[in-house]
């Protein structure tokens, strides 16, 4: 059940971190928006290490950099994709995409489900989909680019998040300082050899900073999540971050809700129970 409850944490953080993120990487070149948030992703980061420990063993330092490397594409992918919108549309597919490859792992690894999580399991996956799509009338039809974006994003979501899994459970915050700390390297030499195409408009400070924070955040309760439940399950918990992104896109940029996002809510409430009860 904890691990239930720190996936659905986690989702809620990451929803919540891209909606600034994209909110901000439309008011400035993603670069200096990602220049902000990834820098204070990892002063979290430090800052919870007295609290957590961190072991700095050859397995975290090389799964924490695989995962720095696969954050810094996430950032950069995945704001530009909300940036250029619609992001009740677009968000589905980054979700699902970076659901589905962590289940396929904790599966080849040899995770066992039970009956409940062999139903609940694939409920959710429909609900990753129809919790964040946004395909009634009045929603905006995405560019190729956009899609091509967003199935990059979840790809690199994916790939940070069984990298994280993958780090030993006794390290502490070591693999997420480190892979913050790759990730910020890798984006601030990116935007040095750009900076010529970062445009002068100056970025959303606060939001790059909410970002960032809610970012490292959503990427302590997955590790924690991870470490206490099956990985199959756990990531797509934190694949229904859309719901946090969509409910604020609402909210505050007015982005209609489909009807099939409001069934999409109620299958996730039954395959979180189902979850539980697995």
């Amino acid at each position: 059940m904890i691990a239930l409850l720190l996936a659905l944490g986690s989702s809620l953080a990451y929803g919540c971190a891209d909606f600034l993120g994209g909110l901000g990487a439309r008011k400035a070149h993603v670069l200096r928006t990602v220049m902000i948030a990834a820098p204070a992703s990892l002063t979290v980061e430090l800052l919870l290490w007295p609290l957590l420990g961190a072991e700095f063993s050859p397995g975290a330092l090389a799964w924490g950099a695989a995962s720095g490397v696969a954050s810094a594409a996430v950032f950069a992918l995945l704001y530009r994709t909300l940036a250029i919108g619609p992001m009740n549309v677009l968000s589905p597919v980054t979700a699902l995409v970076s659901a589905a490859l962590p289940v396929a792992v904790g599966l080849l690894q040899g995770e066992h489900l039970g009956s409940a999580a062999l139903v609940g399991l694939p409920l959710a996956l429909i609900a990753v989909v129809l919790v964040s799509a946004g395909h009634g009338a009045g929603s905006a039809r995405p560019s190729r680019t956009a899609l091509l974006l967003a199935f990059g994003a979840g790809g690199a979501i994916a790939l940070q998040l069984v990298f994280l899994h993958q780090a030993p459970s006794d390290s502490g915050v070591a693999p997420l300082i480190i892979g913050r700390a790759v990730s910020s390297a890798v984006t601030l030499t990116a935007a040095g050899l750009l900076r010529h195409r970062l445009g002068t408009e100056r970025p959303a400070y606060a939001m790059s900073v909410g970002a960032g924070a809610l970012d490292s955040l959503a990427n302590l309760l997955f590790l924690l999540a991870a470490r206490s439940g099956d990985l199959a399950v756990v990531a797509v918990l934190t694949a229904l971050y859309p719901a946090g992104t969509v409910l604020l896109a609402r909210g505050v940029l007015a982005e209609r809700i489909h009807r099939g996002q409001l069934v999409g809510l109620g299958a996730a409430a039954v395959a979180v129970g189902l979850l539980a009860l697995a």
